[in-house]
């Protein structure tokens, strides 16, 4: 009994802390595994076997797949045809979540947001539509298609491995798909009939030139002859001021530098193309030691070099600069590109970019050669917008790479071989064919959701070794009373909606399976409907942008507030249930 109320108490603090969001998910798992560890409800020994868990080796390998369909130009095909579909929004939402849910069925569903998210922009931009209209549909898309298969998404996995415990065997690939199908098409259905009407239409990511304005604060400054600031660095003018100045270039001799370093020294007649604000350009001017040129063609001509261009990106959750302030990445130093500005639900901040703390979903605008902006993004945890589908990589491999990933679900499916041996062999198949790069293999890894895996699953474990999923299962079928059993999987399906809306859906299915499974015990019933009706519960996270990454991702390009998830959300969950029920019971009795 005491062990089952510190496990009880443990619980109770970590779901208080995924919910405040201090401290990144996988960080907080850890933090629960280690108390019950010290406080001696999880042996020494056993507290990290959850990180060899077949489930996690099997969310792992899926990713890497996940990028080897990305690389071979499959997904940018599809894209493609998207990209020229001109339409109503009923029609382009439809083909887009109908696109997007069948892609996440197979695949990572952030990886197909994050291609089909600017074709979506592009497709707002070009049709004179909000894009809150269609980000939002995309993103529930994402989670209606991870329904349909084992692989869409990793509370399937976690669920089909739960199910060992209960039955001796697992749920197999394709076991989700009758209730998974079925929900994913009135889901799908809803939004692009309905559920778009009732999404607000936010400013969102319009056109780099009308968020940003950018033209609107460049200042052509000259050194005068008499100058005090020749020999000055541009670093040492920058800090000079109050405001925020940065150098985008320089004409010298009639010839243009662009992205100078902060180390260059000004010299005289030198004119500087300067992105400041009115107090940056008084403060810079009114000293005498520069002087306005008067002609902004020349700022407008080094925006739009050739080799030079601008980009928008978006942070993602697992950004590992969310936090920081947007002055201390020192992205000129380090990657030899500018930082212009940043916008955070359609609107650019207007603050100094060192006061800015950057957070998930802010949009960021930058500046510089293509190389060294997409090796910035990449090591910076960021997506960029400016169609990234249409621009990555050859067409290449497309029949070589499907042909690899078909193999790999029939020999799960037919139970040739585990789905986690299925699924690494086909990633180590691609990286010897060179489909996947060496740096890939674990780049595409989510680390903190293998993290959050490996160290809540010997959590989950404690609940039931403890009995506090039976004491809760217990607890539930008492306050229900003499119902239905249908009652009590519906009962477990809203739990498990209510939690994937407030902490990772991984996290949500690793703590509500073990009570499924206890209270189809209790009133002696199959645990297979239980055990589905979390897993539908688990990929539901419609209500709030912190469920689930796609949600957040789509948060600032959307310029979505907070509430607007419920407007579209809420109602598309009670259909959900309405929907899920009966297919629970037709197709999983008790």
């Amino acid at each position: 009994m005491i062990d089952e109320t510190i496990v009880g108490i443990v619980l109770f603090i970590t779901l208080i802390l995924f919910i405040w969001g201090k401290w990144r998910y996988d960080i907080v798992a850890l933090l629960a595994l280690l108390s019950l560890v010290f406080l001696g409800i999880v042996p020494a020994k056993d507290a990290f076997f959850g990180f060899g868990h077949p489930a996690v080796i099997t969310v792992a390998a899926v990713l890497v797949v996940s990028r080897g369909l990305e690389n071979s130009g499959l997904v940018i095909l599809i894209a493609n045809w998207l990209r020229h579909l001109h339409a109503t929004p009923i029609i382009q939402v439809t083909a887009l979540t109908g696109i997007i849910a069948i892609l996440s069925a197979f695949m990572n569903n952030i990886g197909a947001l994050a291609i089909l998210m600017p074709v979506a922009l592009v497709m707002a931009r070009e049709n004179n539509y909000s894009p809150s209209l269609v980000l939002m549909p995309l993103a529930f898309g994402s989670l209606l298609g991870g329904m349909m298969t084992m692989i869409g998404t990793p509370p399937n996995i976690i669920i089909a491995n739960f199910r060992v415990r209960s039955s001796g065997y697992p749920f197999e690939m394709f076991d989700f798909t009758p209730v998974g199908l079925g929900v994913a098409i009135v889901g799908i259905l809803f939004i692009s009939l309905i559920g778009w009407r009732l999404i607000p239409k936010r400013k969102g990511l319009v056109s780099p030139e009308e968020l940003f304005e950018i033209e609107t604060y460049l200042t052509e400054l000259r050194v005068p002859e008499e100058s005090k600031l020749q020999g000055v660095s541009i670093g040492k003018l920058e800090e000079s001021t109050k405001s925020d100045v940065l150098v985008m270039g320089i004409v010298r001799n009639r010839q243009k530098i662009n992205s100078p370093s902060t180390h260059e020294k000004l010299k005289k007649k030198d004119v500087l193309i300067v992105e400041t604000d009115s107090e940056g350009m008084r403060e810079l001017t009114e000293s005498g030691q520069l002087e306005l040129v008067g002609d902004k063609d020349l700022g407008k001509e080094m925006l739009k070099s050739d080799s030079y261009r601008m980009m928008e990106a978006v942070i993602t959750p697992r950004s590992s600069i969310i936090g920081k302030h947007a002055g201390s990445l020192n992205l000129r130093w380090r990657f030899g590109i500018h930082l212009l500005a940043v916008a955070r639900q359609g609107v650019r901040i207007r603050e100094r970019l060192n006061k800015i703390t950057l957070r998930s979903g802010d949009v960021l605008l930058l500046r510089g050669k293509d190389p060294e902006i997409h090796e910035a993004l990449s090591s910076l945890g960021c997506l960029p917008l400016a169609e990234r589908g249409l621009r990555i990589g050859a067409q290449r491999n497309i029949i070589f790479s499907t042909l690899i990933f078909a193999i790999a679900i029939l020999c799960a499916a037919f139970s040739v071989v585990p789905v986690q041996i299925s699924f690494v062999a086909a990633a180590v198949v691609m990286y010897m064919t060179g489909i996947i790069r060496t740096r890939e293999l674990y780049e595409n890894i989510d680390w903190p959701i293998i993290v959050l895996l490996g160290a809540m699953i010997p959590v989950g474990r404690a609940l039931e070794t403890t009995g506090g999923a039976e004491h809760i299962a217990g607890s539930i079928v008492s306050l229900a009373g003499d119902v239905h059993p249908l009652i009590l999987v519906t009962l477990i399906l809203t739990i498990s909606m209510f939690l994937s809306d407030l902490i990772n859906n991984a996290a949500a299915a690793i703590l509500m399976a073990p009570i499924g499974i206890q209270v189809a015990q209790e009133i002696k019933a199959s645990p297979d409907p239980f055990l589905m009706s979390v897993a539908i519960g688990a990929s539901c996270a419609f209500l709030t942008p912190i469920g689930h990454q796609s949600n957040a991702l789509v948060f600032g390009p959307g310029g979505y507030k907070f509430q607007d998830y419920w407007k579209l959300g809420l109602p598309l969950e009670i259909l959900i249930i309405i929907v899920s029920i009966p297919l629970l019971a037709h197709f999983w009795p008790l």
